[in-house]
């Protein structure tokens, strides 16, 4: 039989060397852009220019066009291989309309022709992109908040209410990191930016990561009533080994989907999807292999400092 308690060490050592790795991707991708991820202009106002030549072109010629129609700073990086003349180009939030559709033109003219249909302009003014920043933000606390109050609350009969929620929002917070870092890691590697969908992508991880803890915690509750008497760690134990199948069916299924939509999905979705597909294999780690053994060392160490524990 798999004792999950038994072998936090080795489980508490592969979580501290993911954290340590999404902290290091943070990093290179703050000293490379000067921003812990790349941000897309939905945070910060800006204007991105998807544009498909019919031809190949020069990057450096693109970005002199821009410069000379008056954005400052633009950034220009080929998308996909080099035989699908497929550019991007991020630039500040132009003064008007009108330098939009001169950009284009000065474009068509001294860079190449331009296939309009396949070409798309997303602009977003810098106060909006402040709002989606704040609101983010927010949001993410709040789901934090109420996690922890709905544990709380639900598990109030039992002794020690608070440390269930305390433990489920570090195994989330690992959760985020992870998924921090690994979407780090792609901008760096693929360009990825942040973006709305990469918001709902984390969100979604933070829904996961208390459902399938909750899951857990909620057998726990029970046995502890039901085999009242036993070590902790045998309630623990057998609490995690009764969920396993349940927990294992429920983020395989998804994961297949996701790993069917990574494959054969198209180009827009596919950083939406990875994100939550990293984010479910770390939930699913870290609410077998790092809550249930920290709610268990936890609870073992008050009791080992109880009068008359060492005696026992």
């Amino acid at each position: 039989m798999i004792n999950f308690v038994q072998k936090r060490q080795l489980f508490f050592t592969i979580a501290g060397v993911l954290v340590l790795l999404s902290a290091v991707a943070l990093m290179v991708s703050f000293v490379m852009f000067g921003q812990f991820m790349r941000i897309s202009i939905d945070f910060t106002g800006g204007s991105l220019f998807v544009l498909q030549f019919e031809q190949a072109v020069d990057g450096d010629a693109i970005r002199d066009v821009f410069v000379a129609e008056g954005y400052s700073a633009p950034i220009v990086q080929q998308l996909g291989a080099q035989d699908s003349h497929q550019w991007q180009v991020r630039t500040s939030f132009p003064e008007s309309a009108d330098v939009t559709h001169l950009v284009l033109e000065a474009l068509e003219a001294r860079v190449g022709p331009i296939d309009t249909n396949n070409s798309t302009v997303d602009t977003m003014e810098p106060s909006v992109g402040a709002e989606v920043t704040r609101t983010a933000v927010l949001a993410v606390l709040a789901a934090a908040t109420a996690v922890l109050l709905f544990i709380w609350f639900s598990f109030r009969r039992i002794p020690n209410p608070f440390r269930y929620g305390v433990v489920s929002i570090v195994a989330m917070s690992i959760n985020v990191i992870v998924t921090l870092g690994f979407y780090a890691l792609m901008g760096i590697l693929g360009g990825w930016e942040v973006d709305a969908l990469f918001l709902t992508a984390l969100l979604t991880v933070i829904g996961f990561s208390v459902e399938d803890v909750i899951v857990v915690f909620d057998r726990i509750r029970e046995n502890i009533v039901r085999h009242y008497g036993e070590p902790f760690e045998l309630v623990v134990n057998r609490s995690v080994l009764e969920t396993l199948h349940r927990s294992l069916a429920t983020q395989l299924n998804a994961m297949f989907v996701m790993i069917a939509l990574l494959i054969f999905g198209g180009v827009t979705i596919k950083p939406f999807i990875a994100v939550m597909l990293v984010g479910m294999v770390s939930e699913t780690f870290t609410s077998l292999c790092v809550a249930v053994p920290l709610l268990t060392w936890w609870e073992e160490r008050q009791m080992s400092r109880r009068p008359g524990a060492a005696l026992a």
